[in-house]
C-alpha cells in the first residue's frame, strides 16, 4: 500500500492532517496580523503611488496563491488521469474553489490598484487576460467538476481542462517579459535578484505566508470533509 493509498482512508487521511490544521491556522493569523502591521504601519508610502501602493500586500501575495494553486490543480490532475486516483480528485476539488477566489481577488485588486495608478480600472494587456482567462479556467473547473449527477462522472472532463490551462501559467508569469505591458517587471523572482526594497519585502513575505498557511489549512479542511461525505455515502449505498 503506497502513500496515496494510505490518505485516500478518510480516518487515516483525519488523523495525519488533523494535528496540523490548527497549527497553519493559528501561523496564519499570527503572519497575517504582522504582516499587515507591518504594511499599514511599518512601511514606507511609494514615492509615485503614495498610499495606493499597499494594495500590493494584498494584491501580490493573491497572484502568487492562484498561480501556485493552479500549479497544484494540474498535480492532481495528471496524477487522476495517471492513476485513477480518488485522492487527486478529491485534492483537485478542494483545490480549484479556493484559487478560483484568489485569482478573483487578484483581479478585483488590481482594478483597485490600477484605476489611481494608470487611470483605467481595467486594460486588455497580455497580463490581465492571461490572469482572467487563469479565472475561467478555475471556474471551468468547478463547473464540470459538479456538473453530473455522479460526482465520478466529471473528474476526467475537469482533470483534462486543468491539464489545457497549466499552458496558461508561463504566459502570465512571464507576459510583461514577452510583451508590452502596464505592468512592472518583477521584483522579486527575477534574474539579477531583489529589487524591492526590504521595508516593503517583509510585509509582503508575511502576507504571503499568511496566505499560504490559510489556503494549506482551507485544503485540508475541504478534503477531510468531502472523504468523510464520501465514506458516508458509500456506506449508505452498502446498506
Amino acid at each position: 500500500m503506497n502513500i496515496f493509498d494510505k490518505l485516500a482512508n478518510p480516518g487515516r487521511f483525519q488523523r495525519i492532517t488533523a494535528p496540523v490544521m490548527p497549527y497553519c491556522l493559528l501561523l496564519a493569523g499570527l503572519s497575517f496580523a504582522a504582516g499587515l502591521y507591518y504594511a499599514l504601519f511599518a512601511s514606507p508610502a511609494d514615492y509615485q503611488q503614495g498610499e495606493t501602493v499597499r494594495i500590493m500586500y494584498v494584491h501580490v501575495p493573491s497572484a502568487w496563491l492562484a498561480l501556485s494553486s493552479y500549479l497544484g490543480l494540474g498535480i492532481c490532475a495528471l496524477f487522476f488521469l495517471i492513476w485513477r486516483h480518488p485522492l487527486a480528485d478529491i485534492a483537485a476539488r478542494a483545490i480549484a474553489p479556493i484559487g478560483c477566489g484568489f485569482a478573483g481577488l487578484t483581479l478585483v485588486t488590481g482594478s483597485l490598484w490600477g484605476y489611481p495608478t494608470w487611470g483605467t480600472w481595467w486594460v486588455w494587456d497580455a497580463r490581465l487576460t492571461s490572469m482572467l482567462l487563469l479565472f475561467f479556467f478555475f471556474v471551468g473547473h468547478i463547473a464540470l467538476s459538479n456538473g453530473f449527477d455522479r460526482p465520478e462522472r466529471g473528474a476526467r472532463p475537469a482533470a483534462i481542462l486543468a491539464l489545457v490551462g497549466v499552458i496558461n501559467l508561463p504566459i502570465v508569469k512571464f507576459s510583461v517579459e514577452w510583451w508590452n505591458t502596464l505592468h512592472q517587471p518583477a521584483s522579486i523572482m527575477r534574474s539579477g535578484g531583489v529589487s524591492i526594497d526590504a521595508a516593503m519585502l517583509t510585509p509582503l513575505l508575511l502576507m504571503f505566508a499568511g496566505f499560504q498557511l490559510f489556503f494549506i489549512w482551507v485544503v485540508l479542511h475541504r478534503m477531510s470533509w468531502m472523504l468523510a461525505e464520501r465514506r458516508q455515502a458509500a456506506r449508505g449505498h452498502i446498506s
